[in-house]
Formats: C-alpha cells, sequence, structure tokens
C-alpha cells in the first residue's frame, strides 16, 4: 500500500463554489499543496473487492474498478454482473469511500432510477385496446433533449417548492429547467413501457397475491438538471485534486467535511427528489390517460450515494464504519428491500428482493448491462435484425436507436442467475409496447 500521510485531508476545507467562483478561479489558497499532493497519493495495489459474473465482464471495466480501488479514499468495492465501460468508474461498480463523494462516481446522469406501478387487471388488456395503450404512451410522454412540456402542459409537483432550490444561486439557476422538464425522459436506455408482470408466489410486501397484473415500467432520470450538476461539480472536483494520476482524474473527489462537498451532496440530493418526481408524474399522466389506479408500486435510484454502515472491512479498523456507499449503475438490495433490474427493449427484466449480500455492499446489477459499446451496436445491428427480434418477442417498438437494440444486451438471464445470492426473484415483467427516444444517446 502506497504511503499516505497521517492526517491528509486539507487543513483547511476548501471554500464553496460559489466564493471560488467569485473569485474567477478553481484553485483553493487555503489548501496546502504538500497536503494535496499527499491526498492524491495512490495505493500501490487496489484494495481486494468480489466480482459477480466474471465471465460476462471485460478486461477494460475491471481495470477501470481496479483503478478506483487504488483511491487513498476507497474503503471497499463490489462489481456486479452487468459491469461494462463507463467514466471514471465502470458501470456496474459499487464503491465505498471514507466521508468523500465522487461525482463521476454517482454519475452524469445523477439519479437515474426506475418506477413499476402495478395495476389490478389482466396484461390481455393490452391486445385488446392496443390503439389506446399506444396512444397514451405517444401523448403523454416526452422523450430526448429537446423533450420538454409546452407552458399550458406542464404539471406542478411539491418538488419544484423544495426549500433546496433556494440554498444556493446555482441551484437557483437550474430550477426554471426542471419545471419545463419535469415528467419527462432523456435519451438513450430511458423509457417508458407497457407490460405484464407476473409473480409465482404471493407477495405480502408489495400487498399482491400471484398472478398475472398489468404493468407501467420507467427507466430516467435528473435530466439536465442533473447533467449540469454532475459536470460542474466534477470539472470542480478535478481542479482540487491537480497532482491526481491521469488514470483516475475522473474519480476526483470532495471530502464532506469540505463546503464544496457539502454543496455537491445538496444538489445531488435534490437531483434525487427530482428524478423521483419525475418518474411520479409520468406515471400519473400515462394512467390517467387510460383511466388508470395502480394497487403497487415498485421503485429505486441506481445512480447515486448513500451513507450506509457496513462491517469494517480488513484493515479498516473494527465493529460497523459508516461510508459513502457509490452505486454507479447499480441497485440496492439490502435484505428486503425491493428493486427493479429492467433488461432490454425486447427483453424481460425483474422485480427483485434483496438479501443483504455484505461483501456486495447490499448492491445487485442495475439492468442486463451493454454488450456492445453505442457505435458497435450502430456499426453492426441493422434495423432489419432488431426488428424481427422485436417482432418474434411480441414488442411494438415507438422510438428507439439501433444503439440501444436487444442485441447489444448481454443476456439477462444470465445476469439474473449470476447474482442468485444478492436477490430473489418478485415477479418478472415482459414488455409489450416500448417508448423511447427517436434519436441515440447516453442520458
Amino acid at each position: 500500500m502506497g504511503k499516505k500521510k497521517k492526517g491528509y485531508l486539507p487543513k483547511h476545507p476548501p471554500k464553496s463554489t460559489h466564493e471560488r467562483e467569485k473569485k474567477g478561479t478553481n484553485a483553493d489558497p487555503d489548501v496546502d499543496h504538500d497536503v494535496a499532493m499527499a491526498y492524491s497519493l495512490l495505493r500501490d495495489e487496489p484494495l481486494k473487492y468480489p466480482v459477480w459474473g466474471e465471465q460476462f465482464i471485460d478486461a477494460e471495466a475491471r481495470a477501470q474498478m481496479d483503478s478506483a480501488m487504488r483511491l487513498p479514499v476507497s474503503v471497499a468495492g463490489a462489481l456486479m454482473p452487468d459491469a461494462h465501460v463507463g467514466y471514471g468508474l465502470p458501470i456496474g461498480g459499487v464503491l465505498a469511500t471514507d466521508n468523500t463523494v465522487i461525482p463521476y462516481a454517482v454519475g452524469v446522469d445523477i439519479a437515474c432510477r426506475m418506477r413499476i406501478s402495478i395495476f389490478p387487471m389482466s396484461p390481455h388488456t393490452i391486445g385488446q385496446r392496443i390503439e389506446q395503450f399506444r396512444k397514451a404512451l405517444m401523448e403523454n410522454t416526452r422523450f430526448g433533449r429537446g423533450g420538454v412540456w409546452g407552458k399550458n402542459e406542464r404539471m406542478d409537483h411539491a418538488v419544484l417548492d423544495d426549500p433546496a432550490w433556494n440554498e444556493t444561486k446555482y441551484l437557483g439557476s437550474l430550477k426554471d429547467r426542471a419545471y419545463e422538464q419535469l415528467g419527462t425522459s432523456g435519451t438513450g436506455n430511458h423509457f417508458v413501457e407497457w407490460g405484464a408482470f407476473e409473480m409465482d408466489n404471493d407477495a405480502p410486501d408489495l400487498g399482491l397475491k400471484a398472478g398475472q397484473y398489468l404493468a407501467l415500467l420507467s427507466h430516467s432520470g435528473s435530466r439536465g438538471v442533473g447533467y449540469i450538476i454532475a459536470n460542474h461539480f466534477s470539472k470542480l472536483a478535478m481542479s482540487m485534486h491537480p497532482e491526481l494520476d491521469k488514470s483516475v482524474r475522473h474519480l476526483a473527489w470532495f471530502s464532506l467535511d469540505w463546503d464544496a462537498g457539502r454543496e455537491y451532496w445538496l444538489s445531488m440530493e435534490l437531483a434525487g427528489r427530482f428524478a423521483a418526481a419525475n418518474h411520479e408524474v409520468i406515471h400519473q399522466r400515462v394512467a390517467k390517460a387510460m383511466g388508470l389506479k395502480p394497487v403497487a408500486s415498485v421503485e429505486n435510484h441506481h445512480n447515486f450515494a448513500w451513507k450506509e454502515k457496513i462491517p469494517a472491512p480488513a484493515g479498516f479498523g473494527t465493529g460497523e464504519r459508516e461510508v459513502i456507499v457509490h452505486r454507479k449503475g447499480a441497485t440496492p438490495a439490502g435484505r428486503g428491500v425491493l428493486g427493479i433490474i429492467p433488461g432490454s427493449m425486447g427483453d424481460a427484466g425483474y422485480v427483485v428482493r434483496g438479501l443483504g449480500r455484505v461483501d456486495a455492499i447490499n448492491s445487485a446489477s442495475h439492468g442486463a448491462g451493454r454488450a456492445m459499446s453505442r457505435r458497435q451496436a450502430l456499426n453492426s445491428i441493422t434495423k432489419t435484425e432488431r426488428d424481427r427480434y422485436l417482432k418474434e418477442h411480441g414488442v411494438i417498438l415507438l422510438g428507439g436507436g439501433l444503439d440501444e437494440a436487444p442485441q447489444a444486451y448481454k443476456s439477462v438471464t444470465d445476469v439474473i442467475s449470476a447474482q442468485r445470492d444478492l436477490v430473489e426473484i418478485v415477479g418478472k415483467f415482459t414488455p409489450r409496447i416500448v417508448r423511447m427516444a427517436d434519436e441515440p444517446g447516453d442520458i
């Protein structure tokens, strides 16, 4: 392990983003240069971490996780079976750090999340009223970079009155964007879809009996609000660690004892509440268009950071230790915690119940995971191939780029099988009508 000075946190916490911006610089004169250098030293070797579904994970994603485990602030980590290369931390990576938060380990789409609404009717209703279900999606969702609601179409929500918008001028400047994007979805793998939800066993924690149900499933995040927050604070974090090795510069961090760290945390949590409201509005709009009311729902973030207590890993003391758990494309899976692991536009997804596996840091995969990069998919999968697959699986696609074709993803069956010790299946969701953005993208 590389040498590290005792008391290596900067003696004087960096000033807030706004104090620094007023000075026209991202440098912090209060941080001693030698202390900052010591704070940026990497371990000689990465901390050991468990991997699920190793046979499905490429070497580059493993190398990214290895780099993250060399950070001086890292305490523990785990890699999920859907893992693939990301920015900084791999998608499917779980990283626990010591009182520090890493913007890029949370991700660019802060609080990207899932929500499923389950309705007390047969999924066969979709086939009987297919044009109505299709119309409900087309008229009550907005997708893509320009996807906003007109001024006369926007819905109000309590999140727009959240006092956190007024905590900093920076957050205040994003409120109008939040208002126009509330109830919308991004590009790439974001979707809203009708489908069949099937349970083999009763689920008392959902209040549902075994059987088949109509369901609405959505995947999106905090839209432009989260994207702007992520980029702003990622650049700021990198500027505060000029001595950090280039291989991990995107994993620059804030101590939560710093004003900048507290501001990021405040902003991240607000983005999380906004993302949750986003899904709530989407489901309200679409369900209302069909005259439906759900009897159960499940939702979870999978790009976020949480304060959690874990058993202290070897070399980090005894008993429990509070850490910051970054899940970048990973589903919270504490014992009894419900979550959603989707497949692709043409494959099944699952509602799962966490088993609380400690060495996985109470986590599971967030989906099937990409088998091809977006560029590879666009260059190798034809529209004919994609459409044939969807037809064979009984899926109607509204929009959707070739970069999101089912063939671009790992087998969700394999990924679920590789984490049977992390989650148990509550129910299976099979897509029938899928709405996605018309253009390719990754947020």
